[in-house]
């Protein structure tokens, strides 16, 4: 189970490709489904940024699962896993924008993207259960994996790093190349079908 998690983890990046493919070649847009997508995926892609610009670059690593920080500030005091969640909204938002194979498409992606981040989810939680111990049991334990809680956790305890924009920005730049190109790519193609002869 290492291992998969090992592989999983390192490729996480590139999962997504297959599906955008898809989305590209099947889609059947309408103003409706641009417009829900979109919202959702910039949902997603704002909950994702909130959350690095807590715990910065350290989420762009594809080597071995790691951290500096329990890091219980931001998104993280509602939901374990905010940039996850986040990249499953984006996800399934672009696949709303394309309608492509609407609704078996989108489930599917829902259920492998869930599978991935499950898998990812196991890895990390052993290693900042060994990192960290007693403090992470108490925070496991008070926030959902993927599903937000209502109430945020608190643990004044806990060194956090400091909520920097800017370096939330850095640390999303390839997040955001790949959020711009990717609708740019589904507009172009929507406008394509729209007005062929």
């Amino acid at each position: 189970m290492a291992s998969l998690s090992d592989k999983v983890f390192k490729y996480r990046s590139y999962s997504p490709i297959p599906f955008v493919i898809l989305m590209l070649v099947f889609q059947n847009a309408d103003v409706q489904s641009l417009l829900i997508g979109f919202a959702i995926t910039l949902t997603g892609e704002l909950i994702r940024l909130w959350g690095v610009s807590y715990a910065g670059s350290e989420t762009r690593t594809t080597g071995a699962v790691g951290g500096t920080y329990l890091i219980i500030s931001g998104p993280f005091a509602y939901v374990k896993n905010p940039l996850y969640l986040g990249n499953i909204l984006m996800y399934f938002g672009f696949g709303i924008m394309s309608m492509a194979l609407f609704p078996y498409l989108q489930i599917f992606a829902l259920f492998f993207f869930y599978f991935q981040y499950h898998v990812i989810i196991k890895r990390e939680e052993g290693y900042l259960r060994e990192q960290f111990g007693e403090e992470y049991s108490k925070y496991y334990k008070a926030v959902p994996k993927l599903i937000p809680t209502i109430f945020p956790y608190r643990n004044k305890n806990l060194e956090q790093p400091a909520f920097d924009l800017k370096a939330g920005l850095r640390s999303e730049r390839r997040t955001l190349q790949a959020f711009a190109i990717t609708t740019l790519l589904l507009l172009a193609v929507w406008y394509f079908e729209l007005n062929k002869f």
